[in-house]
């Protein structure tokens, strides 16, 4: 089984580099970071908690993840470089198609894309995305970017990208970036993911998480892939017994834990006491 860190970058406490290069020292193996471009004042579209009012200021300051996980890349050999959740619908799909592959070049293929559909509707609109084609217009920027990835002389032609043959390098190390979606596990999510991603990320809240992986094994197999689903839990609360069944159940790949958004001495402290409860580095 392997363990993430999660750390809900701002700009205040720890960098992510300095995170990410304890977390590798104290033998976790990926770190995630999240993405909002930016949050409309003027906001319609509810948390995903149901609130009016988002939980607090670290949305209005989120860092860029993929200069963030460059700055980890540097510092560190071996911890996977992910996000929990990026939104890639809020750049351009060349130009992030590049940013991302020259990422996972650079880092000997480290990237994983943990993305996400939007809840934040006023921000997507922002970037001129429709909140009712979100999910057609992440399906595809992901086709359109593995079409960059992969292809010598690489085109698209879709409702929302579209471009002629085109030469686009590097390639990334691990052929293409693996994409994890995170996002509720409903039939719709479970049936997208099956078609057009490798995984599935669990929400801090969702319950019967194998009951629900269950389900994306189904679609998979029905949408005739083959292999397993990468399944990723997201811990947001201390586990009980019962959650670890679950999660057991569910064939989870790797547990998703957070730390804070604090200065340096405390995450540190908070990193040493989950390495120690899950046997890390022993």
């Amino acid at each position: 089984m392997r363990n993430g860190v999660v750390l809900f970058t701002s700009d205040r406490g720890i960098t992510p580099a300095a995170l990410a290069r304890a977390a590798e020292e104290r033998g976790f193996d990926t770190i995630y970071v999240p993405e909002h471009t930016h949050i409309p004042v003027r906001r319609d579209a509810l948390h995903p908690t149901g609130g009016e009012q988002l939980p607090d200021d670290r949305y209005l300051r989120t860092l860029d993840p993929w200069v963030s996980l460059a700055t980890c890349a540097a510092v560190t050999e071996r911890i996977g470089l992910a996000t929990a959740v990026a939104l890639p619908v809020e750049s351009d799909p060349i130009t992030l198609a590049k940013t991302l592959a020259t990422l996972d070049h650079l880092s000997g293929g480290r990237v994983t894309i943990g993305a996400g559909f939007g809840w934040n509707t006023d921000e997507l609109a922002d970037h001129h995305v429709p909140a009712e084609k979100r999910r057609t217009v992440l399906k595809e920027y992901l086709e359109a970017m593995r079409a960059l990835w992969t292809e010598e002389e690489a085109a698209y032609d879709g409702e929302f990208v579209s471009f002629g043959p085109s030469w686009a390098y590097p390639k990334p190390p691990q052929g293409r970036i693996p994409v994890i979606i995170g996002a509720g596990g409903g039939p719709k999510t479970m049936k997208w993911i099956a078609a057009h991603a490798d995984g599935w990320m669990t929400t801090p809240t969702e319950t019967d998480i194998a009951a629900k992986a269950d389900l994306l094994r189904k679609e998979w197999a029905d949408a005739g892939r083959t292999g397993e689903p990468d399944i990723r839990i997201l811990v947001a609360k201390r586990p009980t017994p019962e959650d670890f069944a679950d999660w057991s159940a569910a064939g989870a790949s790797e547990f998703i834990w957070g730390v804070p958004d604090a200065d340096e001495a405390t995450v540190l402290a908070y990193l040493d006491k989950t390495a120690a409860r899950l046997g890390l580095g022993s």
